[in-house]
Parts: structure tokens; C-alpha cells; sequence
């Protein structure tokens, strides 16, 4: 889905990713990999060409469809890997795994994503869904699924942020959110932040992983909708994964805004894979 952005091609991150090998990369750990395919998502051409809000009634329709693909694999014992498309596809994913039970959310992202209508500067709804996963902005996109918020603000914490909203700035101050920026990771290490990160989610048992490919520098991921300088390297990104690995129990994951429009010979859904095989077991020794 590349229905919550104004630039194109994140809809084809999916195939990128499955091109990239995930499912063999996934099965060589051990893993019994079951592949359901894209969920039909209205193609844009057949959408109001404005875009922005004028998406809201789609994106939701989808979200309800992640929703309950989202419960139903929870609900099977898997551990569900959700392609992307863009972050809004995480209002769908967050909450249909949430349904029965709670879940921590670890959000390692550029962006904070936490606007609303109100606050955006733009209206592209990718920038929306964590803040709708916690209750706040257009309702039909926080009663996806069931009713209300799906997450409450202390079973959340952002890592890797560096380009936020002047009034997305207040929202998460206001909210109490935990963000760990850029930051803090040149400052004490990425170490050192992901155990603390995992210490304040550690009250509870399960973790949702929703890995969004701009957190890293865009000299490693250049195939990305929206990059930002500054970010994650390639080895701080991998250890994040391997730490996550060794001491979460992560219990499902979302890889979003891979775009092969804007990738060099695929590099970034290449990188994707990797990140996704350390944080599901692949280590080096």
C-alpha cells in the first residue's frame, strides 16, 4: 500500500523484499515459512488523485483487512512478518495483534509519525499511525478494528528518531512517549539504548517490532520514501536486531516503506532481509 504517502512505490516493496529472498534467508534459520500473499489494496490510479486525507476511508478499509490477518496469525501461534507498503499499514498490524493481548511496541523509525489532521504539515496519513494507535486524531482510523486505542503510550518506545513535526514534538511530549533519537544513540551507543528501551517494555511479555527501512543512514538505504541524514548504520542497525534477538521475545514484526523506485540494484530490500534474519536468530558465531 502506498496510499498513506505522496511518493510512489512503496506498494512494490513486498515483491522487493520476496525478490530478495526472505522466505529462503527465513527457512535456512529453522524457520516453516508460510508466504499469504498481498492483500488486495484498491490500486491509486482508481483513487481521488489529491491524495492526503482524501485517502482516510481507503487506508481504513485496508487497515480493518491487515486487522484481521493480524488476529488471525496471532491467534495461530505465528510470528507474523508484515510487508510494507507504507506505516500506515501499522494501524492494521499493532492492532490486530493486540486483540487478545497486550503487546510493547518498539517503533525504530526516522520519523515519529505521531501527527494528526490537526498537526500535519502535509496530511499524509504514514505519518499518523502510531498516534492513532494510541488513540489520538481521525477516529475512523483509531476504531480500526475495535474500538478506541490500541496501545497504550507507556508500552511504547521510538529509537532512532531525527525529524519531527514542530506540533508532533508536543503531542509526544504531552502523551509522555519514550523516544530515543539519534541523539541519544551517538551519545551512549546503540547498545546501551536498545537494553534500556527493552528494560521500560519489559512489564510486558510479547513485542511487536515495527522496523521502518528510513531509520537507517540513507547511504545504507537509499530506497526509502522519505530519508533522512543522520541515521542508523549498517552495523548499528544489525546489532539492534541481534540484541533484540537474544533478549525480547519478539512476537511479531512490520518492515515498511521499502521503495525500489527510489533502491539502487535493490540494496535496501537486500538490507531489509538481513535485518529481518538477525532479529529472527541469524547470528555470526
Amino acid at each position: 500500500m502506498d496510499l498513506g504517502q505522496s511518493r510512489r512505490g512503496v506498494d512494490m516493496g513486498p515483491s522487493a523484499l520476496r525478490y530478495a529472498g526472505l522466505r529462503e534467508r527465513l527457512e535456512r534459520l529453522g524457520w516453516q515459512c508460510e508466504d499469504f500473499g498481498n492483500l488486495e489494496i484498491r490500486e491509486r490510479e482508481t483513487l481521488p488523485t489529491a491524495g492526503g486525507l482524501e485517502y482516510l476511508p481507503e487506508v481504513v478499509r485496508a487497515c480493518s483487512v491487515i486487522y484481521d490477518a493480524a488476529r488471525q496469525a496471532t491467534a495461530d501461534g505465528a510470528v507474523p512478518v508484515f510487508l510494507g507498503g507504507d506505516h500506515s499499514i501499522a494501524v492494521g498490524t499493532v492492532g490486530g495483534v493486540t486483540h487478545e493481548e497486550p503487546s510493547a511496541l518498539l517503533w525504530v523509525d526516522a520519523h515519529g509519525d505521531f501527527n494528526t489532521p490537526e498537526t500535519s504539515p502535509s496530511g499524509n496519513l504514514h505519518g499518523m499511525p502510531l498516534a492513532a494507535l494510541c488513540g489520538l486524531g481521525a477516529q475512523e482510523l483509531v476504531d480500526v478494528g475495535r474500538p478506541g486505542r490500541k496501545v497504550a503510550p507507556t508500552n511504547v518506545v521510538l529509537l532512532g528518531v531525527r525529524d519531527l513535526d514542530v506540533e508532533e514534538r508536543r503531542l509526544l511530549k504531552e502523551h509522555e512517549l519514550v523516544v530515543y533519537t539519534m541523539r541519544d544513540i551517538d551519545e551512549r551507543g546503540i547498545a546501551e539504548v536498545a537494553r534500556e528501551a527493552l528494560l521500560r517494555l519489559s512489564h510486558l511479555q510479547r513485542l511487536h517490532v515495527s522496523l521502518d527501512l528510513d531509520c537507517l543512514d540513507p547511504t545504507s538505504a537509499p530506497g526509502v520514501g522519505t530519508p533522512v541524514s543522520g541515521g542508523l548504520s549498517y552495523r548499528e542497525a544489525h546489532l539492534l536486531m541481534e540484541i533484540l534477538a537474544e533478549e525480547a521475545s519478539v512476537a511479531s514484526i512490520d518492515v515498511v516503506e521499502v521503495n525500489p523506485i527510489l533502491d539502487q540494484r535493490n540494496v535496501t530490500a537486500n538490507l531489509a532481509v538481513e535485518l529481518l534474519a538477525s532479529l529472527l536468530g541469524k547470528t555470526i558465531l
